[in-house]
C-alpha cells in the first residue's frame, strides 16, 4: 500500500526548501581587507570592500580618533590623533570590524635658518639646513622669482626676478618653508637706528573663534591679522631693503601666549571644514583662496620671529589668519595677547620695533540660549528642540548639537534645505547627523558670509547658496526677537550694547573699548553703544545691507552738520547711515572695491592707514584696554591718536593743509606761519573756525593731549594743560583774520 504524504506537510516542505534556498542564494559574503592597520596622523589608508549586498555603511567607533568615508567599494579612513579606534562596515545582510590604530606623525628635528630671505635680483644667499634626515629636496613655489639648490647641508637661493617665492626644504619626514622676497633694485642702507617710526595694528579690533571645539560645526576659525607700517623720519613710508617680523611678548600683567595647537582642536578639523589642513600652529589664509591659489599660512606668534610680507597695493606689511587663541600659556583667558613686531634692514639691524594686540575671544554665548538646562526660564527653553536636548556631557558640544538639532528640526521639510545638504555633501539625514557621523558643519558653506573675505581677488570665498539668506542677515533676523533671559525684552528693543553682547564678545571680553565706545555722560552713562553706528538687530538684518561690507564710516559722525561736529549716533531712526556732505573726515571711496568705503582698507596723511594712527575698529585711541594704548604712548608720549608731528617727523614740515585731514602744523613753528594762512578756508582746507571756533571756549578739535609750552613772541609764552581747547583767544582778544 503506497504511503501518502500528507499535503499540508508537503507544502511545509517545499516552503522551507524555498526559503532556505533562498536565503543560501542571497546570502552576502562580506569581505573587508585588510581588517587592521596602521594610520598616521592627518594621513589616509583605504580598506577595500567586496561581496558585499545592497547599501553600504561605513561608521567609527571613535571620530576622534579616526574618521572613515564610502564610496564604491572603498572605505577611506582618516587619522585624527593616536588611539584606536573600530571601523564597522555593513551591508544589508553582515557587517564587518577593521581595527585602526593612528599613530602620531613622526617628529623630524629638521630646522632651517634663517626662515625669511629679501635680497636683490642676482644675488644668492645661503639657508642653513640642520638635523635632517634622509635625504634633503628643495623646491621653488615661483622658480622665474627664485631658486634653491642643496649641498653638503646648505640651501643656495638666488634671485632671479622681483616678487615673492616660498622654497620648501624637505626631508624624508618633514618638511620647512623659506620665505623669499627679491627686490628689484639696489636698496641703499637704511640711515641709523631711532630714525624710524613703526605702527602695526589689528584690522578689526577683535577677531572671535568658536573657542575649544570645532568638531560639531564652525562659525569661524582662529584667524587674526597683523598689519604694520614703518616711515623714516622725513615722513617717507619705508616698502623695501627691510624685513618686518612680530613674535609673541608678555603684556602688562605678565600673561603671554606662544602657541596655539594644543588649546583647540581646530587643526584636527580644519581639513573637513575649509579644505586646507595647515601645519600645527600655522594659520589658514583666505587670500588667493577665492581662485583655488591660498597664500601660505602665518604662524602663531612665538618667542621666534616670524616674517609679514609687503602688500604692495595697501602700502602695508601684513600676516594674514594667524591663528592666535584667547587662552595664554598659563591656561588663563587672555583676550588681548600682545605681540612685539622688529623691523630690521637686511643686514639685520634693528631699525625700530613697537607692541600691539592681536585681540581675539570666543565669548559667543550661543550657550545661554541653546546649552542643555533643567531651567523653566521661558527665554532659556525656547530654543529647546521638539525632541528635547541632546544632553551632551562636553558642555563645549552640548549647545552645538542643540542648535543642529533645532536647524534640522525647523528645514528638514524644506526642498531647498534637502537641496544644499545634498551640494555639500552633508547627510540626508540632517546637520546633526552629519555631524555626529564624523564630519563638522561649516555654517558659512550655506550662509555667505563677508568675513571670509579675499583681498587678493577681493572678492567672498563663502558665497553661500542661491536662496538661502546670508549668514549676518539670518542670524540677525532671528534673534531680533528672541527674548534676553535676564529682563524678558527682545533684543531689537534693546538701545544699549547688552543685547549685543549676548553673542558677540562681550561682558568680558568688552570690545567696544575704544574711544567712542568708553564715552560717558555727566551721569556716568555709555552715551554711544553698537547700535549707535550700526542700528538696531533688524536693521543689521536688512537685506538691503551686506554684512561686514556696509558698515558705519567715520562722517556719519564727524561732520560740520552735527552738534560739535561729533554726533553720538551715525545713523538715522530707520537704522540707516547718515551720508553727510562734509568729507572732511570722510573714509576712502571704493575702499576695497568699487561702493564700498571701509575704515580699515582706507588711507590718509602720508599713506598711512586710517588705523595705524587711529587704532583698530572698536578700539580706537585711546582705548579701555591698556595694551591697546602701549604703542600711541611709544611713539608720542600719550595715549590717543597719533597726532603729534614729531611721533613721525624729526624736522615739523610748514603746512597750511597738508596735515592730516587738511589740518595745520602745529606747535611753536606755527605760531609766525598761521599769521598768512586763509582764516575762511578753502575748498580744501577747513576754515580756523571749523576747529578752533568763534569763541574762548575752543572746541574739542582744538584740544591738546599733553601739556604743552608755546612760545607765542609778542604775546608771551603759553603754558596750556592737558586737555586745553586752543581758540583765537588764547592770544588774542578774538577771532583777528
Amino acid at each position: 500500500m503506497r504511503a501518502f504524504i500528507p499535503i499540508s506537510r508537503y507544502l511545509l516542505v517545499l516552503f522551507t526548501l524555498l526559503v532556505v534556498g533562498n536565503v543560501i542564494a542571497d546570502e552576502s559574503s562580506l569581505r573587508v581587507s585588510p581588517t587592521s592597520l596602521n594610520v598616521v596622523a592627518g594621513s589616509s589608508s583605504n580598506v577595500t570592500v567586496s561581496g558585499y549586498s545592497g547599501t553600504v555603511q561605513v561608521t567609527s567607533s571613535k571620530t576622534s580618533v579616526a574618521t572613515v568615508s564610502y564610496t564604491k567599494g572603498v572605505a577611506t579612513i582618516k587619522g585624527v590623533k593616536a588611539g584606536t579606534a573600530k571601523i564597522t562596515v555593513k551591508d544589508r545582510k553582515k557587517s564587518k570590524e577593521v581595527t585602526v590604530t593612528v599613530v602620531d606623525a613622526p617628529v623630524s628635528s629638521l630646522t632651517v635658518s634663517p626662515s625669511f630671505l629679501s635680497f636683490n635680483v642676482g644675488v644668492s644667499a645661503n639657508v642653513a639646513v640642520t638635523n635632517a634626515s634622509g635625504t634633503v629636496t628643495v623646491t621653488s613655489s615661483d622658480n622665474s622669482v627664485a631658486t634653491g639648490s642643496y649641498a653638503n647641508g646648505s640651501v643656495t637661493v638666488k634671485g632671479i626676478k622681483a616678487g615673492s617665492a616660498t622654497l620648501t626644504v624637505k626631508d624624508s619626514k618633514t618638511s620647512r618653508q623659506v620665505q623669499v622676497t627679491v627686490l628689484s633694485t639696489s636698496v641703499p642702507p637704511p640711515a641709523a637706528s631711532g630714525n624710524y617710526t613703526l605702527l602695526a595694528w589689528n584690522d578689526l579690533g577683535m577677531h572671535c573663534m568658536d573657542g575649544l571645539d570645532f568638531s560639531v560645526f564652525a562659525i569661524l576659525p582662529p584667524y587674526n591679522t597683523l598689519h604694520a607700517q614703518l616711515k623714516d623720519k622725513s615722513g617717507k613710508l619705508i616698502n623695501s631693503g627691510v624685513t618686518l617680523t612680530y613674535e609673541a611678548v608678555a603684556d602688562s600683567t605678565g600673561s603671554i601666549n606662544t602657541s596655539s595647537y594644543t588649546k583647540t582642536n581646530f587643526w584636527d578639523w580644519a581639513g573637513s571644514l575649509v579644505g586646507l589642513n595647515p601645519a600645527k600652529d600655522v594659520g589658514v589664509n583666505l587670500d588667493g583662496l577665492a581662485s583655488g591659489t591660498p597664500a601660505p599660512g602665518n604662524e602663531t606668534p612665538s618667542l621666534a620671529p616670524a616674517p609679514m610680507t609687503y602688500n604692495t597695493e595697501y602700502r602695508w606689511f601684513e600676516a594674514e589668519g594667524i591663528p592666535i587663541t584667547p587662552f595664554d600659556d598659563a591656561g588663563k583667558k587672555n583676550f588681548y595677547p600682545t605681540v612685539k613686531v622688529v623691523a630690521k634692514d637686511l643686514s639685520g639691524k634693528e631699525l625700530a620695533t613697537t607692541t600691539t594686540v592681536l585681540p581675539v575671544s570666543d565669548e559667543m554665548t550661543c550657550s545661554g540660549c541653546h546649552a542643555s538646562t533643567a531651567s523653566t526660564n521661558p527665554a532659556e527653553i525656547a530654543a529647546k528642540p521638539i525632541a528635547g536636548w541632546v544632553n551632551d556631557a562636553n558642555p563645549d558640544k552640548d549647545w552645538k548639537r542643540n542648535i543642529l538639532r533645532l536647524h534640522d528640526e525647523k528645514q528638514l521639510s524644506n526642498t531647498l534645505y534637502q537641496s544644499a545638504l545634498v551640494q555639500t555633501g552633508y547627510k540626508a539625514q540632517g546637520l546633526l547627523a552629519t555631524a555626529d557621523s564624523g564630519k563638522p558643519v561649516l555654517c558659512v558653506g550655506c550662509h555667505a558670509s563677508n568675513a571670509y573675505f579675499d583681498k587678493l581677488n577681493k572678492k567672498t570665498v563663502m558665497g553661500g547658496i542661491a536662496g538661502i539668506k546670508p549668514f549676518t542677515q539670518d542670524l540677525h533676523n532671528k534673534h531680533a526677537t528672541v527674548k534676553d533671559p535676564a529682563t524678558q525684552l527682545a533684543l531689537d528693543s534693546s538701545g544699549d550694547r547688552t543685547a549685543c553682547y549676548l553673542c558677540h564678545p562681550g561682558s568680558a571680553t568688552k570690545c567696544l573699548r575704544g574711544a567712542m565706545g568708553k564715552a560717558v555722560d555727566t551721569n556716568g552713562q555709555s552715551l554711544m553703544s553698537c547700535q549707535s553706528c550700526h542700528g538696531n538687530m533688524a536693521a543689521v538684518a536688512s537685506p538691503t545691507r551686506q554684512g561686514w561690507f556696509n558698515e558705519p564710516t567715520c562722517e556719519s559722525c564727524h561732520n560740520s552738520a552735527a552738534p560739535g561736529k561729533r554726533a553720538i549716533s551715525g545713523v538715522n531712526v530707520s537704522g540707516k547711515e547718515i551720508v553727510p556732505t562734509d568729507h572732511t573726515f570722510a573714509t576712502n571711496a571704493n575702499a576695497p572695491v568699487p561702493g564700498l568705503n571701509l575704515y580699515r582698507f582706507s588711507t590718509g596723511h602720508g599713506g598711512l592707514q586710517c588705523e595705524a594712527c587711529h587704532g583698530s575698529t572698536h578700539a580706537e585711541y585711546p582705548s579701555l584696554h591698556v595694551d591697546d594704548n602701549t604703542q600711541s604712548i611709544a611713539v608720542q608720549g600719550h595715549s590717543g591718536t597719533v597726532a603729534e608731528c614729531k611721533a613721525c617727523h624729526t624736522t615739523v614740515p610748514t603746512t597750511v593743509n597738508g596735515g592730516p585731514h587738511g589740518m595745520h602744523t602745529t606747535g611753536d613753528a606755527w605760531v609766525k606761519s598761521h599769521e598768512d594762512a586763509n582764516k575762511n578756508g578753502s575748498a580744501t582746507t577747513p576754515s580756523c573756525a571749523y576747529c578752533h571756533g568763534t569763541s574762548s571756549a575752543g572746541t574739542p578739535l582744538s584740544a591738546i593731549k599733553v601739556a604743552k609750552t608755546i612760545n607765542a613772541g609778542e604775546f608771551g609764552i603759553k603754558n596750556w594743560p592737558v586737555g586745553y581747547q586752543v581758540s583765537c583767544f588764547s592770544c588774542h582778544n578774538g577771532p583777528n583774520p
